[in-house]
């Protein structure tokens, strides 16, 4: 039996009491398995609240379905059970709030700013700007998650900055100031590549399909330097 089968048979078919019964499955079905646990935390973290997600905008795009199977690929002989949580989330009583804040309590690791929210927090951008365009009910609806997961302002703009498509400012991307000399800039950037390394995102107990969000997370950092240094050269 999967892991799938597993948490979806001690859910139960009650959509109004989903949010509950799903911690709950998680905290006992894997209970002495605090890697399967993590990572079994970490998914449904993420079908929960791109479910809920999708109602922010009032749409579920296409696109933003593909987004989703390209960070979280699963068995096609799973799809039934995936698809199955995805509605019982969209379809719960509770709001998105009470699916971050019971979802984040899962994480033994959790702290302002912590890099397992964060890979969360990513991948929702992910799946958000799949239409190339992040609409500002999506946009609060991210701001209000980060909030919760007790992130800073500054390092939601960070992490905001990654995912726009063109004209972000690079700065902000590595959460350094213009002001900051290039030596500052340089250590910065290096420390953030090592943070980042898809092997981190595996010690964090995160799926290995989302991995697509680390090379993406990687380029946007790449490329941030890059421009800050063409601009100091050509000062």
């Amino acid at each position: 039996m999967s892991f799938w089968e597993k948490l979806l048979n001690a859910i139960g078919n009650t959509a109004g009491n989903a949010l509950s019964a799903v911690v709950e499955a998680i905290r006992t079905v894997f209970e002495g398995d605090p890697e399967t646990r993590r990572k079994v935390a970490f998914s449904v973290a993420i079908i929960a609240l791109s479910a809920k997600m999708a109602k922010a905008d009032g749409i579920v795009s296409e696109k933003e379905v593909e987004a989703f199977r390209e960070i979280f690929e699963f068995p096609a002989d799973q799809a039934k059970n995936v698809a199955r949580l995805y509605n019982l989330a969209r379809q719960d009583v509770a709001g998105y709030e009470a699916y971050a804040e019971r979802l984040s309590s899962l994480c033994v690791t959790c702290a302002a700013n912590c890099p397992v929210l964060e890979d969360v927090l990513d991948g929702l951008f992910h799946i958000a700007k799949a239409d190339r365009l992040v609409h500002e009910k999506e946009l609060n609806f991210l701001r209000h998650i980060a909030e919760i997961f007790q992130m800073s302002e500054t390092r939601f703009e960070q992490i905001a900055a990654r995912h726009v498509f063109s004209g972000g400012d690079p700065y902000k991307v590595l959460g350094v100031s213009p002001s900051d000399d290039f030596l500052t800039i340089r250590r910065r950037y290096h420390g953030l590549v090592s943070e980042h390394h898809p092997d981190r995102l595996i010690s964090r107990g995160v799926p290995k399909e989302f991995h697509v969000i680390a090379n993406e997370r990687m380029a946007a950092l790449n490329a941030a330097y890059a421009a800050i240094e063409k601009e100091r050269r050509a000062a």
